[in-house]
């Protein structure tokens, strides 16, 4: 029997394919899925048209265009162009406050780990203290010493409150730990440039979005130790979870939506084929269903076709040919939803995946073209998508907020109208304006243009008439008026977007702002603007986004050192508060502390961890400043084994101090010394 060629063996393994991805396509289960996603996305198409108007309106004006239509008049009337860009500058110096707060970077990230206010004592824990006070109590029964309730009671309080200052040292300690990792894991996983993204789209957009974690296979090189003790980079793929500025354009909810939580939501996803075949292999996704698209695509493509596409590729100064069919991009379709339980059974979801069929169940499905190449119910335990948005100005009930642009539009109107017409007037009146009686100039003579001692000829008026054949004026100029609109309408926009330009130095505060102390009360008061901003943005993304962070890494790090029963908290709003005065408050309480009475309350430890603090805000390195925690401990414990063991042998602590250098006399004494060392 001769072989077949390769060719045709290919060829039928790719039928085969493409006949399996057909009948799993055409099932039932794809056929009503697919069905609801189309429906949902029509939907969601419509309701969002007047907002996409607005966000193109927003791009034209961060870029200093007019709109094609206002434009056109303008060309049509011989105005001027002009176009203060006044939002563009609100929008710059919004950036640059929130980034100064936001990505500060080092000590100053927007958030921290801490203890929940009442942790938890484990169940181990609260066996063992109670064996505990039932041996002293049955130790004091025998001896003849009977306690009664109110004893038992204060011995059960005061063994409680140890453990329980024991749990939240070992959580602090566990926070400590939880920090450093999420530090690491959110550096690697890009989230401060989606953050950055972020705030690009808060001081543009109705809303913005970030997205994550998104577990993703990423390239990684490793050095592999080789037999001659040297390393050699090797290639590898590790499976990472990373974050993302999410394009407002790509975001659809439904028309009903007040969040990203509430109702159906769909992303429009571009991908690449490349990125497409990335997903063949990957859990949740059909390969069958994704060659298909693969195929699809090579001979026409696959693309969701918008009116926007080509209006915003224009608004954004890109190539409008980009937003063509000749793009190699697909369009995807990544849909969230709620689904009754008996649909999901009906689409042929198994009794475990779905095990009651009376509840409503969360799903994930990709849609391109007429194949569903994933879908699956929500893996995140509380059902929560992915997705944090927030707006510069929230409105309660709604998903598209109001934006910066939509705060300073008609002042920026107003002062482009104003700058128009001043543009126009200042030409008008820069010179003479001259009027001509043609019938008295001779062929041939230029009337269009005029320079110094220029001749006109003219001939003599044939009714005899003594009248000039020509005759100068100078138009009113208006300038001054004009500015004076302009500077009130560009101070109300400072008013209204509470970003005053001061705040940024980019002007000059007259009145109390000529002097340092008025300076800080009216920034400290403009401030309450972009602190109610940023406490927005602390409270819908940057804590929802961490927990998430902190919750992946509960899930899928084995290191139990980090678990606990911690609480993520957002600091961006009090970092703006206490960010230039924090360091300034700790020295002064340094300062005040410094004495022997205070030293015997907060201990070596608390002293070096003020320490500590105040060392990180200079940026050095405490490591190799103030010793570790344990190490101070230790010390603490040597001296005072030291003093014992001098006080055994009969020489007073005084006379013993002062046989110590002054290193070891503070040590003794939990005061800093003062004096210098005097031999005996």
């Amino acid at each position: 029997m001769s072989a077949r060629p390769l060719k045709d063996v290919l060829e039928d393994e790719r039928r085969a394919a493409q006949a399996r991805a057909e009948a799993a396509n055409t099932a039932p289960v794809i056929l009503s899925l697919a069905a609801q996603i189309r429906k949902h996305w029509s939907a969601a198409k419509d309701a969002k048209q007047d907002i996409e108007r607005d966000m193109l309106a927003a791009v034209r004006a961060r870029r200093g265009e007019y709109p094609p239509d206002v434009l056109s008049e303008l060309k049509s009337q011989g105005s001027s162009q002009i176009y203060m860009m006044l939002f563009a500058t609100k929008a710059r110096q919004a950036k640059a406050l929130l980034s100064d707060v936001l990505l500060g970077g080092g000590n100053d990230k927007p958030w921290t780990i801490r203890p929940s206010p009442k942790p938890s004592l484990p169940e181990d824990l609260t066996a063992q203290l109670l064996a505990e006070a039932s041996e002293i109590v049955y130790q004091a029964q025998e001896s003849g010493m009977p306690m009664s309730n109110e004893d038992i009671r204060d011995l059960l309080r005061d063994a409680k409150m140890r453990a329980t200052e024991a749990v939240y040292s070992e959580a602090r300690e566990r926070c400590l730990r939880a920090e450093v990792q999420l530090e690491d894991m959110l550096a690697e996983g890009g989230f401060m440039d989606a953050l950055d993204g972020f705030l690009d789209d808060l001081t543009t957009f109705k809303t913005a979005f970030i997205k994550g974690p998104i577990v993703r296979r990423t390239g990684v090189l490793k050095w592999v130790p080789q037999a001659d003790g040297t390393s050699e980079p090797e290639a590898a793929e590790e499976n990472k979870p990373h974050w993302e500025r999410v394009d407002p354009f790509m975001i659809y909810p439904a028309s009903w939506s007040r969040n990203v939580s509430d109702g159906y939501l769909i992303e429009r996803h571009r991908p690449s084929p490349s990125a497409l075949s990335d997903l063949i292999g990957v859990d949740g996704y059909s390969d069958d269903a994704i060659r298909q698209v693969l195929d699809a695509h090579s001979t026409g493509g696959l693309h969701e076709w918008l009116s926007v596409d080509m209006e915003r590729a224009h608004a954004e100064g890109r190539d409008v040919s980009s937003a063509h069919s000749d793009s190699d991009l697909i369009d995807a379709l990544q849909y969230w939803g709620e689904v009754p339980g008996k649909v999901l059974r009906e689409w042929g979801m198994s009794e475990q995946e779905v095990p009651d069929e009376s509840k409503v169940y969360s799903v994930e499905a990709w849609l391109v073209g007429n194949w569903v190449i994933k879908a699956v119910i929500n893996t995140d335990p509380l059902a929560r998508r992915p997705y944090y948005g927030d707006s510069f100005e929230r409105i309660p009930g709604a998903f598209w907020g109001t934006s910066l642009y939509d705060t300073v539009r008609d002042c920026e109107d107003m002062c482009n109208a104003t700058a128009r017409a001043l543009a126009n007037n200042v030409g008008i009146s820069s010179g003479p304006q001259v009027w001509v009686n043609n019938d008295r100039l001779p062929n041939g003579q230029d009337i269009t243009t005029m320079f110094p001692w220029k001749i006109w000829q003219t001939l003599s008026d044939p009714m005899g008439s003594t009248q000039p054949p020509m005759g100068f004026f100078q138009p009113t100029s208006n300038a001054a008026e004009l500015m004076g609109v302009f500077e009130k309408f560009s101070a109300l926009a400072d008013e209204v977007s509470g970003i005053p330009r001061y705040m940024t130095g980019d002007g000059i505060a007259g009145g109390a702002g000529r002097t340092a102390s008025g300076m800080s009360m009216m920034i400290g008061n403009a401030g309450k603007t972009v602190k109610k901003s940023l406490a927005s943005i602390d409270m819908n993304v940057i804590a929802p986004a961490i927990r998430s962070a902190y919750e992946f890494a509960m899930r899928y790090i084995p290191d139990a050192d980090i678990k606990g029963d911690l609480q993520i908290i957002a600091r961006g709003a009090m970092s703006l508060v206490t960010k230039d005065t924090a360091q300034v408050r700790r020295n002064e309480f340094l300062q005040a502390t410094a004495n022997p009475i205070d030293m015997q309350i907060i201990g070596l430890d608390g002293r070096a961890a003020l320490l500590r603090e105040a060392a990180k805000t200079l940026d050095m390195n405490t490591e190799d400043i103030i010793p570790a925690a344990s190490t101070v401990k230790l010390r603490a414990a040597q001296a005072q084994m030291q003093a014992q063991m001098q006080a055994a042998q009969g020489v007073p602590p005084e006379q013993a101090q002062q046989g110590q250098p002054p290193q070891k006399r503070q040590l003794m004494n939990g005061a800093p010394a003062t004096d210098t060392f005097q031999p005996q």
